[in-house]
C-alpha cells in the first residue's frame, strides 16, 4: 500500500511538471527517482484512479480552468474546507436556543462511532470531530454537560486510536459512510483485507468470484450513498520490493477485460494486500498521455476498458561480459579503449513537442543521425501505413503520446527482428547495476558495463519485451546506444563482419558519425557496405575478383543519397523504390527523412503530374512542417536547368532528382535549406 501511494504521488508530481512545461525538472526527477513498472503515465488513468472525473468536468466549465490534477485536488480541498466551515457557522447562528439543545442530543448520538464499525475512514473521523466540537459549546455550560463531554471525548480518542491501528494493518479500505447514516445501518463485521478479493485453492486466483463478492458486499452500502461512477472490475496489487527498478514502463494495451486465471505459488498469494474497493486500475496497464483536454474528453468516450489481464512478463536475460563488450567496442570504434561521445550518451528517441511535428524524433547533437533517421522512418511506416487509427493521413501526423510511443516500440521490434534474420532478436536493457569489472585494455564508459541482454525467438515476444522496456529507449538515458547494441547482437558480431566488404570496418566513423554499414543494418537487416542491388564483382584480369555486397531485396524503407548526384555511388531500385514512400536522405554528412502520404507514389509518374513530399530533420530545430510540391516537367527542366546557379540549389533537391529525374521542387513559401 505504501509503495502504491508513493507511485501515485510521484505520478501526480510528474503530471504537474509536464503540464507546466518543466522538462528539465522532470528529467532531474526521473534521474533521482526513476520510473518503475508501477508508475502511472496517463492523465486519464490517474484521474480515474483518484476518482476525479466529476471534479474534472466541473473544472472544465470554469472561466479559467486549472490545467493540472494537483491543482484540481488542492482547489477542491480548499473549497470543501471553506464551505464546511461556512455551513457550520450558518447552522449554529440560525438555530433557536431550544433547537440547539435538541440538535446537541442528536449530534451526541451520531458522533460516537464504535471502533468496530465497517466503512469508516479519516473523512468520517473529521466529521465526528467537527460535530463533537459544535455540540460541546452547549454541553459545557452545565456540570452534566461537562461530564458528558469528557466521557464523549475519551470515547472518540479511543476510536481514533483503534482506527489508526487498523489503517496501519490495512483494514480501513471500503466505502465511506456519512455519520448521519451510521445510526440507521446495521453493523457489518469487517473481514481481513484481501479475504473478499481472493479465493485460493491450490494456488489459483479467481478474480471473477472476488469481483462478485466485492460488488455484493458494497451494493448494500452504496445504496445509502450518493451515486458514483460504476468501478471497473478489480485488479489485485502485487507488493513491490524495495530494490531499484530496471526502468520497465507500464504495459500499454487498449484491449477489453478478460477473465484471467493464473496458477501461482502460495507465496505469491500472500503478497496480495488490497480489496476490490481500494482501486479499480492495475498499475501495470497505465500510460501517460499528455494530450489536450478536448482530445482527452473524446478519447475517454471512445477508448475501450484497459486490459487488466496484461501483466509484466519476466524474460530470460544474461549480463554483458567483458569479452562481448570488448568485441562491441572494436566493431563500433576499432579499439576497446575508445568510448561513446557525449552526443551518443545524451541521445534517446524522445519526440518533438511542436504542435505539427509530434511524429518527429528530436536529435540533440550531431553524430547519431543515421540511427535516428532510420528509426524515424520506421516510426512513420507504422504511424502512417500500418497501425493507423484515423482515415485521414494528416490526422495521423498529429499522434497522441501513447500512439507514437506504441509505434516506436513496433518500429524497434521490426528493426531487431530483421537484424536477427527473422528468427531471433536480442534486446539490450540498462540494468543500472555493473555487470562485470573492466580489466586490461578495456576502458569503461559507464554504459556497456550496465547492460543485460534478453533473447527472444518470436516477434510477439519481442514486441512484449520492448513494450515493457520502451521508456529506456524513448526517455533514456542512452536509448540510442541500447538500440545500436541490440541490433548488433541480434545480427551477431561475426555475422556483421561477414556482411562488410572489409571486415575491419567500424560502425561509427570520424566525429561520431554513423557509417553506411550501420544505416544498412537498421534499414535492411544486413551491415553491407554498398547501396546498389545484390552483389557486384570487380575482376582484376588474373582470375581474381573482389566481391562487393549490396542490398539483397526490396526494402520497406528507401534511401536517397547526394553522393549519387555526384556519381560517387549508385543507389539501386531496392532502396529507391521501397514498399512504403519513405526515404532516409544522406546529404552533406547528415541523415534526415523524406516521406509522402501517397501510398502509390512508387508507381511510374508522367510529365505534368504533381505530388507532395514532407521533409523532417531532427537536428535542424524545425518549428513547423516542411511540405514540398514536386512537379514532373521535363521541358521546364531542360529549358531552365542551366540558368540556375548550382550554389543556390538546395542539396535536398538534388537528392530528389536522383529518384525523379525531371522533378521541379516548390518549397511552398518555406525557406529552402541550403
Amino acid at each position: 500500500m505504501g509503495r502504491m501511494v508513493e507511485e501515485v504521488s510521484a505520478s501526480l508530481v510528474r503530471e504537474y511538471l509536464s503540464r507546466k512545461g518543466l522538462k528539465k525538472t522532470i528529467a532531474c526527477m526521473d534521474e533521482e527517482f526513476p520510473r518503475s513498472s508501477s508508475s502511472i503515465n496517463s492523465r486519464e488513468d490517474l484521474r480515474r484512479l483518484l476518482h476525479l472525473e466529476g471534479l474534472y468536468k466541473k473544472n472544465k466549465v470554469q472561466e479559467v480552468p486549472f490545467k493540472t490534477l494537483l491543482e484540481l485536488i488542492v482547489w477542491h480541498r480548499t473549497e470543501e474546507s471553506g464551505s464546511t466551515k461556512r455551513k457550520q457557522h450558518s447552522n449554529i447562528d440560525t438555530q433557536a436556543p431550544g433547537e440547539k439543545s435538541q440538535a446537541n442530543l442528536t449530534t451526541d448520538s451520531s458522533a460516537i462511532v464504535p471502533s468496530d464499525v465497517s466503512g469508516t475512514d479519516d473523512c468520517t473521523a473529521d466529521l465526528v470531530q467537527r460535530k463533537s466540537n459544535v455540540s460541546s459549546q452547549d454541553t459545557l455550560t452545565s456540570p452534566i454537560g461537562m461530564d458528558q463531554f469528557a466521557e464523549k471525548r475519551s470515547s472518540i480518542s479511543a476510536s481514533h486510536r483503534s482506527r489508526s491501528s487498523r489503517i496501519q494493518k490495512g483494514m480501513m479500505a471500503g466505502p465511506v459512510l456519512s455519520s448521519s447514516l451510521e445510526g440507521s445501518k446495521k453493523r457489518v463485521t469487517r473481514k481481513p483485507a484481501g479475504s473478499s478479493l481472493l479465493s485460493a485453492k491450490g494456488g489459483e486466483i479467481n478474480d471473477n468470484d472476488a469481483w462478485i463478492k466485492g460488488m455484493s458486499h458494497s451494493a448494500s452500502l452504496n445504496s445509502m450513498l450518493p451515486q458514483k461512477a460504476v468501478p471497473a472490475p478489480p485488479a489485485y496489487w502485487e507488493k513491490l520490493d524495495d530494490k531499484p527498478s530496471e526502468g520497465r514502463p507500464p504495459a500499454r494495451n487498449s484491449g477489453g477485460f478478460q477473465t484471467d486465471h493464473r496458477v501461482k505459488p502460495q507465496s505469491h498469494i500472500q503478497t496480495l494486500e488490497m480489496s476490490p474497493t481500494d482501486t479499480d486500475v492495475h498499475m501495470s496497464t497505465l500510460t501517460l498521455d499528455d494530450i489536450d483536454d478536448e482530445e482527452e474528453e473524446l478519447c475517454g468516450l471512445a477508448r475501450p476498458p484497459l486490459n487488466h489481464c496484461l501483466s509484466l512478463r519476466t524474460f530470460d536475460s544474461h549480463p554483458m561480459d567483458l569479452p562481448t563488450a570488448t568485441a562491441l567496442k572494436e566493431l563500433l570504434f576499432g579499439s576497446p579503449v575508445r568510448c561513446f561521445g557525449e552526443e551518443w550518451k545524451c541521445q534517446s528517441f524522445c519526440f518533438s513537442d511542436k504542435p505539427n511535428l509530434g511524429y518527429g524524433i528530436v536529435q540533440k547533437k550531431g553524430g547519431p543521425c543515421g540511427v535516428l533517421a532510420s528509426v524515424q522512418a520506421c516510426v512513420l511506416q507504422k504511424l502512417l501505413f500500418e497501425y493507423t487509427e484515423s482515415s485521414s493521413a494528416l490526422m495521423q501526423m498529429q499522434p497522441s503520446q501513447s500512439q507514437r510511443t506504441r509505434c516506436l516500440g513496433l518500429a524497434i521490434a521490426d528493426i531487431l527482428w530483421r537484424a536477427g534474420d527473422r528468427r531471433k532478436a536480442v534486446v539490450a536493457i540498462n540494468s543500472r547495476r555493473q555487470q562485470f569489472t573492466p580489466v586490461g585494455h578495456y576502458k569503461a564508459d559507464g554504459i556497456l558495463e550496465l547492460i543485460t541482454c534478453s533473447t527472444v525467438d518470436s516477434l510477439e515476444e519481442l514486441r512484449r519485451l520492448l513494450e515493457q522496456n520502451i521508456s529506456q529507449f524513448e526517455w533514456g538515458p542512452f536509448g540510442c546506444i541500447l538500440l545500436t547494441v541490440s541490433a548488433i547482437l541480434s545480427r551477431s558480431i561475426e555475422g556483421l563482419r561477414a556482411d562488410m566488404d572489409v571486415p575491419t570496418t567500424t560502425l561509427i566513423g570520424a566525429h561520431g558519425y554513423c557509417t553506411q554499414e550501420l544505416v544498412n543494418l537498421l534499414l535492411c537487416g544486413r551491415a553491407v557496405s554498398n547501396v546498389f542491388n545484390d552483389e557486384m564483382r570487380l575482376e582484376s584480369g588474373t582470375g581474381i575478383y573482389t566481391l562487393l555486397k549490396g542490398v539483397s531485396c526490396r526494402s520497406d524503407i528507401g534511401l536517397l543519397s547526394l553522393f549519387e548526384h555526384y556519381n560517387i555511388c549508385k543507389v539501386g531500385d531496392y532502396l529507391k523504390r521501397p514498399r512504403h514512400p519513405i526515404w532516409v536522405v544522406c546529404s552533406e554528412s547528415h541523415f534526415s527523412v523524406l516521406f509522402s502520404l501517397n501510398k502509390n507514389l512508387n508507381s511510374d509518374l508522367f510529365d505534368g503530374m504533381t505530388f507532395d513530399l514532407y521533409y523532417y530533420d531532427g537536428l535542424a530545430n524545425q518549428q513547423d512542417q516542411i511540405r514540398l510540391t514536386v512537379s514532373m516537367d521535363s521541358s521546364k527542366m531542360a529549358a531552365g536547368g542551366d540558368c540556375v546557379d548550382s550554389d543556390l540549389v538546395p542539396p535536398l533537391e538534388y537528392c530528389i532528382r536522383t529518384r525523379w529525374k525531371n522533378a521541379e521542387v516548390d518549397w511552398n513559401d518555406t525557406e529552402p535549406i541550403l
